[in-house]
């Protein structure tokens, strides 16, 4: 069964907290118990040489037999002061012994007997009588019946050579036990609580991540079906909000495509069923005989003028698939630019007679040389020249300059018309886009003719702009590399290995 990505966070996040919890609790726990036994160590370590140091000095004993005789007759003596010691050392069970392991007094309630038999008689007392301190951490049977530390004094002679009895200071684990169980619950008991409320975050965190993803992911596969409405919440400023902006800007990009390309077709339907209808209806008129002979030349030129213009279309659409299978190939030349402007210019002389434009051609030098594909620049300027004409308004102004500027030179278009409206003025140099989308000024284009300009421009390393006011001029502007620059146009077009 597919785990969706919510429960694997869930359940890294809630396995990561557990472990690091398991680590606390044992670090802690480790810590804590050997602190604990540390501190009894050394109350009952302390206990038991105070006592041993106070008989000594007291009882200075000189034998064992001594020893032995002495603790019988002042037993109640020493048996208040191992009580009140054992009270407020925190109920340390204080016994004194003589060399064979035998009681010879007790406090905190526990009678006299056989030490020997509590199961501290061998390595233990072996140390006692050569006068070595001990401590340990055991089982006792007999007076004591749970786990305790013990730590253990030896009682020495006047003189110091020989270990007399024993004074053994031993401290229950009960305690230690309590409180390390206590600490247990407490550390269950935060877990919990720390699980539950990291639960809780969790979810709202993976939700503000996944729910996003989720989402793209439902208006995928509807952009997948060609609806391209839906949109993707952006809440706040986060790595997750920039993802949902993108996705939205990506929705928007291919729906405006689709728009386009959706247009894109009508006019190529369009523009190929016009002419070919006009064409064919001048051919079976002339074949028929309904036009007068006088007059078929004239429709012979009307026909010849709408395969031109199916031409012209044909070329920009094998130039779009050239372009986009990245198979069109720039070959650099020196040539004049100047001279290619004004032939293209003198080719407009009729349809600029007919609007009365107001023209004016503009030069730097009578030839100014530049190193480009001269096809590719002719076909652009062209393009450009042809929608100056086409959008004038009559008698409007009809401009084109050519400039140079730090080894570019400045090629502009200028015409005063309708121009175009602001909001368009970002996107004529994309593939299908129109801004005369009525028709109404250009009935034979289809969206290419600037996109293909901008694509070759690009090839060259250059740049195009476009200006304008809507209601009173455009213009467009493009650069290209001066003839004594010819390295860097080969360098930029030159194929990559």
């Amino acid at each position: 069964m597919r785990k969706s990505l919510f429960t694997r966070y869930v359940t890294v996040f809630m396995l990561i907290i557990f472990i690091a919890f398991s680590i606390l609790s044992l670090v802690l726990g480790s810590n804590m118990s050997i602190t604990m036994l540390d501190n009894m160590s050394k109350t009952c370590g302390d206990t038991a040489e105070n006592v041993s140091h106070l008989i000594e000095t007291i009882l200075k004993p000189e034998s064992a037999e001594a020893f032995n005789q002495t603790m019988s007759a002042e037993k109640d003596k020493f048996a208040i002061y191992i009580q009140h010691v054992a009270e407020i050392s925190d109920n340390v069970r204080i016994f004194v012994i003589d060399r064979d392991g035998n009681i010879l007094l007790s406090g905190n309630k526990y009678e006299t007997g056989t030490f020997a038999s509590s199961g501290i008689d061998g390595k233990a007392l072996e140390s006692l009588r050569s006068g070595i301190e001990i401590k340990g951490y055991d089982n006792m049977n007999g007076a004591l019946t749970d786990r305790f530390l013990y730590c253990g004094a030896p009682i020495l002679t006047e003189a110091g050579d020989e270990a007399v009895g024993a004074v053994f200071a031993c401290s229950s684990a009960d305690g230690l036990n309590a409180m390390i169980g206590s600490m247990i619950k407490t550390m269950l008991l935060t877990s919990l609580w720390v699980f539950l409320a990291a639960l809780v975050a969790v979810y709202f965190l993976s939700e503000r991540v996944i729910g996003p993803l989720k989402d793209m992911s439902r208006a995928a596969k509807s952009y997948a079906t060609g609806n391209f409405d839906i949109r993707i919440p952006v809440r706040g400023n986060d790595e997750v909000a920039e993802l949902a902006s993108a996705f939205n800007q990506m929705a928007t990009g291919l729906q405006n495509l689709e728009n386009m390309r959706s247009s894109f077709l009508a006019n190529v339907s369009h523009d190929l069923k016009t002419p070919m209808t006009t064409i064919s209806g001048f051919i079976d008129a002339i074949i028929s005989g309904a036009i007068p002979q006088e007059n078929v030349n004239e429709y012979l030129e009307r026909i010849k003028s709408e395969v031109l213009r199916l031409s012209r279309l044909v070329r920009q659409l094998l130039d779009l698939s050239r372009i986009q299978a990245g198979d069109r190939k720039f070959e650099p030349t020196v040539f004049d630019i100047c001279e290619t402007a004004r032939q293209i210019v003198l080719s407009f002389e009729q349809k600029i007679d007919e609007k009365k434009l107001d023209v004016e051609f503009n030069c730097d030098e009578e030839r100014m040389k530049v190193v480009a594909d001269k096809d590719a620049i002719h076909q652009i300027l062209y393009n450009l020249c042809d929608n100056a004409v086409k959008f004038s308004k009559d008698g409007g102004k009809y401009r084109l300059d050519i400039t140079q500027k730090d080894k570019k030179i400045h090629v502009s278009v200028y015409n005063e018309g309708q121009g175009i409206m602001s909001e368009d003025l970002p996107f004529i140099f994309e593939r299908f886009y129109k801004s005369d989308k009525s028709r109404g000024l250009d009935k034979t284009g289809v969206g290419l003719g600037l996109y293909i300009a901008k694509t070759i421009i690009d090839a060259h390393g250059e740049s195009i702009v476009a200006r304008s006011e809507y209601g009173k001029y455009c213009q467009f502007e493009f650069t290209l590399q001066c003839a004594d620059n010819k390295r860097a146009f080969i360098d930029k077009t030159a194929p990559k290995d």
